[in-house]
């Protein structure tokens, strides 16, 4: 008996190109390139830009996905990242390169490792105000409070950390769970050598079930807190800062302790925070092959404490909103439209209700 056996290969690489258009970050262009079989030894590889209105992002990362064929990975990660912040209040670069390595430790459960050096810097926002084409200090630059201003009179810190984190999700045993249940937790040692040493730590939990065969409900909770050690305390770029998506209703940056002395009214991030979210997704009687669906959602939240909040209110206090939303899956990738309105927040809060 002979048998043919056509093998056709199968594509190991890629490279992307898109744009995106967020009413906190505005348009942005996103281009990559990967590779999973790198010169044909099975290893991992990934060159990514994204750049923005106030932001540009260089992210290149390796990784040997089975060392010693054990599924061990074992990976190195750099970026580099320049932002202005909150309508041209201060510049920052910040950098990091690290090894990492990630392995299972039940079927369900994956532990991860990271070392590495991290680099921070903040400036001034400044204009060309003498008409020279070049930024240089003798620019005028934007007036910010005082908490700012200390931070960034402490100019360029660099600094190793290492890092612990644990997953666990029920839908990698590729079974139908009636109930799905993911957790994530990580936990970090930064500012080694740096004039500020820290422990900070998140922890994410959600559920999720579909009742009726076709209702999605889920239930998340989410939280972090930043500490430091010994030193000068934290800075903007190290504390949280909660997201859009985190808390409906309320823009980037929208939330917790703001210096309403400054001119610009920044908001100053804090060392911890908290967000509980409910949200539910729908059929809403139009054919399937439309990928139209609606949802609803709850979402309460805070932001809060400084290490040296002066007149600063950074007590913790609870924002929450309600809403609507309405999820489009087209053939370019998924779009979200929402509309929430906060019923519990602060006079100063920046509110986004489109989103």
């Amino acid at each position: 008996m002979i048998v043919d056996v056509d093998v056709e290969e199968q594509g190991t690489g890629s490279f992307t190109f898109g744009a995106s258009y967020g009413l906190d970050a505005g348009v942005a262009v996103m281009a990559s390139f990967s590779e999973r079989n790198f010169l044909g030894r099975g290893q991992f590889i990934k060159l990514e830009f994204t750049g923005g209105v106030d932001d540009r992002n260089y992210a290149f990362s390796f990784a040997e996905p089975r060392v010693l064929g054990r599924d061990l990975r074992l990976g190195v990660d750099m970026f580099y990242r320049e932002t202005t912040w909150q309508d041209n209040l201060f510049d920052s670069v910040q950098g990091k390169a690290e090894l990492n390595a990630a392995f299972p430790l039940s079927e369900l459960g994956r532990f991860g490792a990271q070392v590495g050096i991290e680099g921070t810097e903040m400036d001034y926002y400044r204009t060309d105000t003498n008409g020279d084409g070049e930024i240089t200090p003798a620019d005028d630059a934007t007036v910010v409070g005082g908490v700012l201003d200390a931070e960034i009179a402490r100019g360029r810190q660099i600094g190793g950390y290492a890092g612990l984190n644990y997953s666990f999700s029920t839908a990698r045993n590729g079974l139908d769970n009636p109930w799905n249940f993911y957790g994530e937790f990580a936990g970090k040692v930064g500012g080694l050598g740096a004039d500020s040493q820290f422990i900070k730590g998140t922890a994410l939990m959600r559920v999720s079930t579909t009742v009726l065969n076709e209702i999605q409900l889920s239930a998340t909770l989410e939280g972090g807190a930043i500490h430091t050690v010994n030193g000068a305390g934290t800075r903007i770029t190290d504390r949280f800062m909660m997201a859009p998506d985190k808390l409906l209703g309320f823009a980037g940056a929208g939330i917790g302790p703001r210096d309403l002395a400054s001119p610009q009214e920044e908001a100053l991030g804090g060392n911890f925070f908290g967000s509980a979210r409910l949200e539910t997704r729908f059929p809403i009687g139009l054919p399937e092959e439309y990928g139209i669906t609606g949802g609803a959602f709850v979402h309460a939240g805070s932001v809060w404490g400084l290490d040296a909040p002066g007149a600063v209110d950074d007590d913790l206090r609870l924002r929450a909103s309600a809403g609507a939303a309405l999820y489009w899956e087209t053939p370019i990738g998924p779009v979200k439209f929402s509309y929430a309105v906060p019923f519990k927040s602060e006079a100063y809060d920046k509110e986004r209700r489109w989103g």
